[in-house]
């Protein structure tokens, strides 16, 4: 793979260390540039767009290779990585270096997935509505027109399709509000999740402050606690994250 192609790729921001973007490993986070959608809770609509690349590849490849040792993984989230043309080269230098390769990607470019499925090692994949409810999905993402969120919703099922057969672990997460996410939407959710064969969902509760599109605070009690139960026995893998 051509180190003058993973030089490419478009930068917005790294997190030297997480602890929470893959489960249960240290991380590096490489923030990449670019993304179509515009969710109204998006906390990161800077990186939307593709000249908010701002740091080189080389010098953060530089720096992984002192943190051998002290970090067990890398992570390429967005924006949307998988639009980046450079990101198998980078995370194939990545892995080179010994470290697990984590992808967050919210699944809207199937046809990107196949060339990186054998570098990856964890996925988190964002499920922004039931994979069959292309409508939720193109009002959640801002989408202009039924046919732009048809075709997201088919890449989206694509997508998960592809990463549920590769074996990669995986993690479904859905950031969830109430305005957006009634009780039926949730429900479908699980079930298409469940049915599709995820095993571990997320729910990651919408958080108002500092997002893109004004929202009003969520209730200490969404989603309810009864629902909640039947979420998890439709899908027992289920987490739930508040902020």
């Amino acid at each position: 793979m051509s180190e003058a192609a993973a030089a490419t790729l478009g930068i917005a921001g790294l997190s030297r260390f997480s602890s929470v973007d893959y489960p249960g490993q240290l991380a590096a986070v490489v923030f990449l540039a670019g993304c179509p959608w515009r969710c109204g809770y998006c906390h990161n609509p800077d990186l939307r767009r593709r000249d908010s690349a701002r740091l080189h590849w080389p010098e953060v490849l530089a720096w992984l290779e002192t943190r051998v040792g002290l970090l067990d993984a890398v992570v390429f989230s967005g924006g949307e990585p998988t639009l980046d043309p450079a990101l198998p080269q980078a995370m194939a230098q990545a892995r080179a270096l010994g470290f697990r390769i984590g992808l967050h990607s919210a699944g809207m470019r199937p046809q990107r997935l196949p060339p990186l499925l054998p570098l990856l090692d964890w996925v988190g994949l964002d499920i922004k509505a039931a994979p069959q409810d292309a409508a939720l999905l193109g009002r959640v993402a801002g989408l202009r027109s039924t046919a732009a969120a048809e075709r997201a919703a088919a890449a989206v099922r694509a997508s998960l399709a592809l990463l549920i057969a590769s074996g990669i672990a995986l993690e479904c997460r859905s950031t969830v509000h109430p305005l957006l996410h009634q009780p039926r939407a949730l429900r479908e959710l699980a079930e298409q999740l469940s049915a599709a064969g995820v095993r571990r969902w997320a729910l990651q509760i919408a958080r108002p402050e500092g997002c893109q599109q004004p929202l009003p605070p969520v209730p200490a009690d969404y989603p309810a606690p009864a629902l909640l139960a039947d979420l998890a026995t439709t899908l027992p893998g289920l987490l739930l994250r508040r902020a």
